[in-house]
């Protein structure tokens, strides 16, 4: 068995990825889990046209698609936008002084590109695979 084939290592991530982005992404509607307003820089929040609430709607937005983008057939393409999502909020929250936080999300965005090349690799033997048994028909 190759690391491509090993559903151990790749289930979890992806549930992962999938699950905490699309409830994070939730969140930003209800509030439950964190006053996310509060994780935006102030700097950031002065550069946007928008209001800090709207911004965070349309994050939540942005968010929910990842998740079910990672959860769904789509999720090598929703693993490399998560990374590239983390890096950005680990900025921001550099920026606004959450620097524990931003370092988080850092070691996350890791993980995420763990799971885009972990996807990549799957697709590939799933190619070779068919290509074998096209080749033996």
């Amino acid at each position: 068995m190759t690391l491509a084939d090993d559903n151990s290592i790749y289930q979890p991530l992806r549930l992962a990825y999938g699950l905490v982005p699309l409830l994070a992404g939730l969140d930003k509607f209800f509030g439950l889990l964190a006053d996310w307003e509060a994780y935006l820089s102030p700097t950031i929040a002065g550069l946007l046209p928008v209001s800090p609430g709207t911004f965070m709607a349309v994050v939540g937005v942005v968010e929910i698609a990842v998740g079910v983008m990672v959860l769904t057939r789509w999720a090598r393409l929703g693993a490399y936008l998560a990374m590239g999502w983390l890096v950005l909020i680990a900025i921001n929250l550099l920026l606004a002084g959450f620097l524990d936080v931003a370092v988080r999300d850092l070691v996350m965005a890791v993980g995420a590109y763990t799971l885009a090349r972990l996807s990549e690799a799957r697709q590939g033997a799933a190619v070779r695979s068919t290509a074998r048994q096209a080749a033996r028909a």
